[in-house]
């Protein structure tokens, strides 16, 4: 893979910042690349026991009995947990605390935990499953989410099977239809993703000899997790100690619970001694929450001269046996399923819907890749209808900053959509597209060549609350450690947060030592998700740096002899105005406070910024911050197997400003090649609630073999509310080239595809299927 940055230009306030918008290395990257990083189910401690979960042995079944007296027998079984040794509320779940602990008298997926072992060893804890006897009363499962909305589908949940119903509605979708000159109406259906990160879930359980309960789990909201903790185990959160950072790769898929209640609840049952749980890949497959599988209606309407006029949308989730973050999914889809255009009539409503199909939940992107295809493919057909430019169609209906949203809000954030699209028009890829087509590999190959627009919100939106802390602590020897809760699942965010905290305090980057997913050294800063990591982290830092160089210029002040108001911060160190020469380091200044007995920490806090009304029945939109982003893609079909190749993508963000440009080469790289694994080769196949798919050799993920040239073209649309004018990019960076790519199919070969993975024989089907069309359209002339 070649990689690629251009089009940043330097301004006059660049050229006054150190740090911030410089390409500085990771600060954990000589770890990393060594092997030296530790993550949490790295760790080996002495006297440990090992932990295994049994899990369900069928979709949806009542449980009769469990018979645990065996495997308590095992000579180097420890502990054997039921839901009788839940001493709290036996339920998680971020939103909706649905999902037991430990089950009861019901199991809904396979996925389900019913018992928990500790052992001397790993083999004897797996041995110890074996022993442990359920009776079942199996019953039929639901598995299709149209089928389970049906009245007299069996019920999963008290309630019923959906979970949450949201829409959207602005102006007079019939009106709309009528004054239409085309209409497009089309079903699209998208697959079950696997997070598929290198670290599998688990961790570590222990007491501490004080009884306070210490739990080293890789997560993405370690205080979220202390209080689920201690809910399910009756404890006082303040005597739970998360360590949720470093992270192998999260995605989404560490934002639930995972294992860290059976962590807490082994821990508390093995005499004093560390447990360790961790889950097998097969087991985190079945386990592991996963993207969800939607099935989506669209249709368009539109005007001779290109406007879109009217948009309706039907989507439906499938979130498994869980709600986990379902409902919000569904909701954040149909917040984005008119795209970032202004449409003036749209109908959009979504369903979550319960299954035995195991659970799905938060993944990068969280619904939004689901319903861009649709509008991205209405629109690159109203093109071909027409005969517009896929460009200047997408500009015409895009809306700018200011304007009125199809959702029938005013966007106030920046909007760095029109400067996408034009860089993509300036685009090499794009300028020569005609050239790169006739240049196949081989004479059955076609090439095409196409592009895509969205955007996804930045924070959380009107229903969670939403804000950001850190803070920073004065060291003797006269560095900075900068804490934030925000854990690192690999995007480099602290190298970002170091970046930051030099350039408001004026010091090296090396002063700066950044402590990450500790609750007992952090505050509460919100989770790392929602593409809010940057924004949020950043803010809070710059928000407490303030409240540093105000202590420290108070104190500077008093050892030089001078006023506040002379006092001025300078590399490394602070002067008085009125003399240069008299300058004192943030060594001394430690000295002086604490001779004084003064505190040498500070705290910065704020809130994200949020609309301040919800649209009625929506789910919690819309969103204060969006960002933005074009693909372009140039792919190549095989005309004889279906098999389509990836050559190059031009990817085109708007992220407010660039704090890194190497850390955003990394983002926009990471997710084109999700995005390419998503759109065509990766679906976690499940039959009658059991999953066919059962470990990454029967799971297609894009290698270097599949990685093409990506080029990055940022657009720095700087946002006002940010750290530097800076905003979120993490998800944006993965949806629009899901259609991107399927555009290219077409304009390559003929053909659309509407259901995701677009496998080869799917789209050899589809080309046999074309020429068949066209055979018979021929003889009727």
């Amino acid at each position: 893979m070649r990689r690629q940055i251009k089009g940043l230009k330097k301004s006059g306030t660049d050229e006054m910042l150190k740090w911030v918008g410089k390409p500085v290395n990771r600060i954990d990257g000589p770890e990393k690349v060594t092997g030296e990083q530790k993550y949490m189910t790295d760790y080996h401690y002495p006297d440990m026991t090992f932990g295994k979960v049994l899990r369900s042995k069928y979709p949806f079944a009542k449980i009769k009995s469990i018979d645990t007296s065996n495997a308590k027998a095992h000579p180097e079984v420890i502990c054997v947990l039921t839901h009788e040794d839940v001493p709290g509320f036996n339920g998680f779940g971020i939103v909706t605390p649905d999902q037991p602990v430990l089950c009861e008298d019901i199991v809904r997926c396979t996925g389900d935990a019913i018992a928990l072992v500790a052992a001397e060893t790993l083999e004897a804890a797996e041995e110890a499953l074996g022993l442990i006897e359920v009776d079942y009363e199996p019953l039929e499962a639901v598995t299709d989410p149209e089928n389970a909305m049906v009245q007299g589908a069996p019920q999963l949940h008290p309630d019923g099977n959906i979970h949450s119903h949201v829409v959207i509605k602005n102006g007079d979708i019939d009106k709309g239809f009528e004054e239409a000159d085309f209409i497009f109406e089309n079903t699209f259906f998208s697959p079950r993703q696997m997070h598929a990160f290198l670290e599998t879930e688990g961790g570590w359980g222990k007491v501490d000899e004080n009884g306070s309960l210490t739990i080293q789990c890789p997560s993405q909201y370690g205080h979220r997790d202390k209080l689920q903790i201690a809910r399910a185990l009756a404890l006082n959160p303040q005597r739970i100690h998360v360590h949720s950072s470093p992270n192998g790769g999260g995605f989404g898929g560490k934002d639930e619970i995972t294992v860290q209640i059976y962590l807490a609840l082994l821990a508390l049952n093995t005499n004093g001694r560390p447990v360790k749980l961790h889950l097998s890949r097969e087991e985190s497959v079945v386990a592991g929450i996963k993207r969800h599988p939607f099935k989506v209606t669209v249709k368009t309407g539109a005007k001779k001269d290109g406007t879109i006029v009217a948009h309706k949308v039907r989507a439906v989730g499938d979130t498994g046996a869980y709600a986990s973050l379902g409902g919000a999914v569904v909701a954040l889809a149909i917040e984005h399923a008119a795209g970032p255009y202004k449409i003036e009539n749209v109908d959009m409503e979504g369903f979550c819907v319960y299954t035995n199909n195991g659970i799905s939940g938060a993944f990068r992107g969280f619904g939004v890749n689901q319903v861009c295809v649709g509008i991205e493919t209405h629109i690159d057909m109203l093109a071909e209808k027409i005969g517009l430019d896929p460009i200047e169609i997408r500009m015409k209906n895009a809306y700018r900053q200011g304007d009125v949203s199809s959702l029938g809000h005013v966007v106030k954030s920046s909007v760095g959509t029109m400067e996408t699209l034009e860089r993509a028009q300036a685009s090499d890829l794009w300028a020569n597209r005609d050239l790169y087509k006739v240049q196949a590999t081989e004479p059955w190959k076609k090439r095409g060549v196409a592009l895509a627009t969205s955007f996804h919100a930045v924070g959380m939106g009107l229903r969670t609350p939403d804000y950001g802390a850190s803070s920073i602590e004065l060291l003797e020897d006269g560095r900075f450690k900068v804490g934030l809760a925000i854990e690192e699942i690999g995007t480099g965010n602290g190298t970002v947060y170091a970046q930051v905290a030099a350039e408001c305090l004026k010091c090296d980057i090396d002063h700066i030592v950044v402590i990450q997913g500790d609750t007992k050294e952090t505050l509460d800063s919100g989770t790392i998700s929602a593409s809010r990591s940057t924004y949020t982290g950043g803010r809070a830092i710059a928000t407490a740096a303030i409240n540093m160089v105000s202590l420290l210029s108070e104190t500077a002040a008093e050892i030089l002899g001078a006023s506040v108001d002379q006092i001025v911060v300078s590399q490394n160190k602070l002067t008085a105005a009125s003399s240069e020469s008299r300058s004192v380091s943030y060594k001394e200044m430690y000295q002086a406070l604490k001779e004084k007995n003064q505190s040498t920490r500070v705290e910065g806090h704020f809130y994200f910024p949020r609309e301040k009304k919800e649209l009625k029945n929506s789910g919690g939109a819309p969103h204060h911050l969006y960002g933005y982003m074009t693909h372009v893609v140039m792919v190549e079909v095989d005309t004889l197997t279906g098999e389509t190749d990836v050559l190059k993508v031009v990817a085109i963000p708007d992220v407010g400003k660039v704090l890194n440009p190497q850390g955003l080469e990394g983002q926009t790289e990471g997710g084109a090649i999700m995005g390419i694994g998503y759109t065509l080769y990766e679906d976690v196949i499940m039959k009658n609630g059991y999953h066919q798919t059962r470990n990454l050799t029967d799971y297609i993920i894009p290698t270097i073999r599949e990685t093409p040239v990506i080029e990055t073209i940022p657009v720095e649309s700087m946002e006002a509310s940010g750290p530097f004018g800076a905003k979120g990019v993490a998800e944006v960076v993965m949806i629009p080239i899901i259609p991107a790519i399927l555009n290219a199919i077409y304009d390559a070969v003929g053909v659309r595809i509407k259901k995701l993975p677009a496998k080869p024989e799917q789209i050899f089907q589809a080309i046999q299927e074309s020429k068949s069309h066209e055979l018979i359209s021929g003889d009727a002339y």
